[in-house]
């Protein structure tokens, strides 16, 4: 008995759990589990802490909706050729590494696999063939194999000596450790290669398992059930030399079988020593010997023991190389490795990343930095942001601008290059410094959680709650516009605390992203250290504005939302109205009101709205019309679009 567990060190804790959990499964699953034979060590301070909102909110795996996996990272840096490299990418993704010696040698690796083009195609080229190694051992420990996936892993382990032989020239650390670690497995590709058929069936007990020439006593059985009507000549041609009686025959009925009928004439030749009368017939007389006893059985049950052979003997071969298991498994995690290398490699060559500088000074310095899953999806050239993200005079950046110009792309953009340099990965940016980070939270974005009976506010106030009690100086946030399911005030109120909270290196002090619309938070600048301004670029060109997509310094003083409400289809009356209504708050709150004119509507003070927009479209089409050089039927084309884009307004 333990009274706490402090009476154990932390092994031998780990020890005792897994006895008990190793007792549990030999109990109740009834397998042999000698597959289970090494133990790695599992510490949440080896990897990058993500909760299931940040994995959720970044779309590492799959899309927020519809569950796809097309619009992740995991779509954008998988170009793996094998199931076990395809496990251990999204392994990957899912669990960032925080050492920088482990993150190097990943990058070293890649590094070499993106130089070298030529090692980079054959090593692809050659991983294409192998199969699922992992799923195949487990299948043949646990002796539920069939024949073609033996097969399979045949054709697996004869590629072998080429990756080997392959690999063997790279010179960086990890892969020569995945070079040392492949085992060209010669022995049992020899083995599988003389006995198992390259065309077997799917079950183990139809025959065909075995190749000819391989066991003496399964070709024996073959050519019994094939050949049975040559043996019976033969024992025929054998008897008539021997007794000298030339119309012996080997006869066979369904009451004695098979037997040797002689012409009542001819009984004297006989051997009386193993001639056995069986019966007397009015011209002729029936005998059996023991090779014709033998020959109903050898003949007739020839396929059964075909089969049964095949069998016993297939089992013998899966059993052999199951005594090889721990040389099949580490070669399979090597190849699963190297896999997971080359289409990291695969994506840095493609998509034009670079490789980052891992610090442990806590800065993240990004140029050019780009959303790896966005830019890749767009048909348009993607605008690429710089960032800067430190524990001194920048820790936290206050994000503000227009509705729909990108800040949360801009956001996520600077957590996936912080996570992708922590996987060893290349990133998407001209160049880029990452501090090790020991955690990515995000809070963007909330809905009622129904089942648990929380509101879209709950949800929201819980997810802060989780970021600040158990972020830390080196964590990375990502917080979009909290405090929105309250009233405005409360919502400020809240939103400015848990910035000051955030910021202030005596209570947090994590490097944190953070995008609102309360405007009034920009003054925090002037007030606290560490903390910037930034905002969305927008460009007001005559009656257009136009989102540049560019994080620039400064706050922004509008969110062009009822701009967006139009854009998104909401109707004019209510647009119209909510221009008015706004107008009448911002009087009402004292503020100068020519801050915002460009919300008035034209018809009140030469409001820009995208409806002008449009307007002025028309207008400017019109002007560059030559209606001298219009054919009718241009003419009547011109017009039609002309109504078309009218009727849109």
């Amino acid at each position: 008995k333990v009274n706490s567990f402090s009476e154990l060190d932390v092994d031998e804790i780990a020890k005792n759990t897994l006895c008990c959990a190793l007792d549990f499964l030999a109990k109740t699953q009834k397998h042999d589990l000698s597959a289970i034979n090494e133990i790695h060590i599992y510490s949440e301070r080896q990897f990058m802490k993500l909760d299931l909102a940040a994995r959720t909110n970044l779309e590492l795996t799959k899309t927020i909706r519809g569950g796809n996996r097309k619009g992740t990272l995991l779509w954008v840096l998988d170009n793996t050729k094998t199931p076990m490299g395809k496990r251990l990418i999204h392994n990957w993704i899912e669990f960032p590494l925080i050492s920088i010696a482990e993150i190097t040698r990943r990058q070293n690796a890649v590094k070499e696999l993106y130089s070298n083009i030529t090692l980079r195609d054959n090593i692809g080229d050659l991983l294409r063939d192998i199969k699922d190694l992992e799923r195949i051992i487990t299948r043949i420990t646990y002796k539920t194999a069939n024949a073609k996936e033996i097969v399979a892993l045949r054709e697996t382990v004869g590629k072998m000596p080429a990756l080997k032989s392959m690999t063997s020239e790279c010179k960086c650390g990890l892969l020569q450790e995945i070079n040392n670690n492949i085992d060209e497995l010669s022995d049992i590709y020899n083995l599988l290669f003389e006995s198992i058929d390259d065309e077997p069936p799917i079950t183990l007990r139809e025959g065909k398992l075995i190749k000819r020439g391989y066991n003496e006593a399964i070709d024996e059985c073959f050519r019994d059930m094939t050949d049975g009507k040559q043996i019976v000549r033969d024992i025929e041609e054998r008897e008539r030399e021997r007794t000298g009686v030339k119309k012996l025959k080997v006869k066979y009925n369904r009451v004695f079988g098979y037997y040797i009928e002689v012409p009542s004439s001819a009984t004297e030749f006989v051997p009386p020593e193993d001639y056995v009368r069986r019966q007397t017939l009015a011209n002729a007389e029936r005998y059996l010997t023991d090779e014709v006893r033998q020959l109903e059985s050898r003949i007739l049950g020839a396929q059964d023991r075909l089969y049964a052979l095949e069998y016993e003997l297939f089992c013998k071969i899966r059993d052999e190389v199951a005594s090889h298991i721990e040389r099949i498994r580490k070669t399979a995690v090597a190849i699963g490795q190297l896999d997971a290398l080359y289409s990291l490699a695969v994506a840095a060559y493609e998509n034009s990343y670079v490789c980052p500088q891992i610090s442990p000074d806590g800065t993240i310095e990004i140029f050019g930095g780009r959303h790896p899953v966005v830019e890749k999806l767009s048909e348009q050239s993607f605008v690429p942001n710089d960032t800067l993200l430190d524990q001194k005079d920048n820790r936290c950046a206050i994000i503000t601008g227009p509705n729909m110009a990108g800040k949360s792309t801009y956001m996520r953009q600077v957590a996936i290059i912080t996570l992708m340099a922590h996987i060893g990965s290349f990133v998407p940016a001209q160049s880029a410094k990452i501090a090790i980070t020991d955690a990515i939270y995000t809070r963007v974005g909330a809905s009622d959680d129904l089942v648990m009976g929380q509101s879209t506010f709950m949800v929201e106030m819980s997810e802060v709650a989780d970021i600040l009690n158990n972020a830390t100086a080196n964590s990375l946030l990502i917080i979009d516009e909290i405090g929105r399911g309250t009233s405005t005030y409360d919502g400020m109120a809240i939103a400015r605390a848990v910035l000051e909270h955030i910021a202030d290196k005596k209570k947090l002090g994590a490097k944190t992203l953070f995008a609102t619309h309360y405007h009034e938070l920009t003054v925090l600048e002037e007030t606290m250290s560490g903390i910037k301004n930034y905002n969305i670029a927008a460009k007001k060109r005559g009656d257009e504005v136009i989102f540049l997509r560019k994080i620039i310094r400064g706050g922004a003083d509008d969110s062009y939302g009822i701009e967006v409400a139009k854009l998104a289809g909401v109707p004019n009356v209510v647009v119209n109205r909510a221009k008015k209504i706004l107008k009448s708050l911002v009087e009402s709150s004292g503020e100068d009101y020519s801050k915002i004119a460009r919300i008035e509507s034209k018809e009140d003070d030469g409001q820009i709205t995208f409806s002008d927009q449009q307007t002025d479209g028309i207008i400017r089409d019109l002007k560059t019309i030559d209606v001298n050089n219009l054919t009718p039927m241009e003419a009547l084309k011109t017009i039609y679009e002309l109504t078309e884009k009218a009727k849109n307004i």
